[in-house]
């Protein structure tokens, strides 16, 4: 099977593979620190339950990134992946002027994706997202194993942030 045959496995990172929970408190209150809040994602914690999902996934699919961040977090994220120990796989990163809800975002990319290939599988921690997967017809791992945050998830949806 050669690498464009094998079906993809794509996932979400904050809240999925990193644990952004200690710098949650820079979306909380009415002035959000953007900026704050992505420089302190290098220091995120691996998500033990995402990263072996992930791995295991990689045995027979080919890994697909798919974040919210900002396309400026890039070189931060990729070398955050690559410490974790996580597969090499394509990073897709929101472009930086991009303040649509992920719901959206991540759907317009999944159909993109599968439409050449399939999509085994998409883990995500953001219910919207996984919702409009689902009903899109992709299969939906939900990653529960993350502490909720409002502000984040308000972040998502009304801002388009991450």
């Amino acid at each position: 099977m050669t690498e464009n045959s094998r079906p993809l496995a794509v996932f979400d990172l904050d809240g999925t593979l990193a644990d952004s929970g200690h710098r949650q408190h820079f979306l909380e209150g009415a002035k959000r620190d953007w900026t704050a809040f992505f420089a302190a994602a290098p220091a995120d914690p691996p998500l033990a339950e995402g990263v072996a999902l992930c791995l295991a996934a990689a045995e027979e699919c080919e890994v697909v990134y798919l974040t919210g961040r900002p396309e400026r977090c890039r070189r931060d994220t990729k070398a955050w992946l690559a410490e974790q120990g996580l597969p090499d796989g394509t990073l897709h990163m929101r472009p930086n002027a991009d303040r649509r809800p992920a719901r959206t975002t991540k759907l317009e990319l999944l159909r993109r994706l599968g439409a050449g290939r399939e999509v085994r599988m998409l883990v995500d921690d953001d219910e919207l997202v996984c919702d409009a997967a689902e009903r899109a017809g992709f299969r939906v791992v939900r990653a529960r194993w993350a502490a909720p945050s409002e502000a984040l998830k308000d972040a998502q949806e009304r801002e388009g942030r991450t």
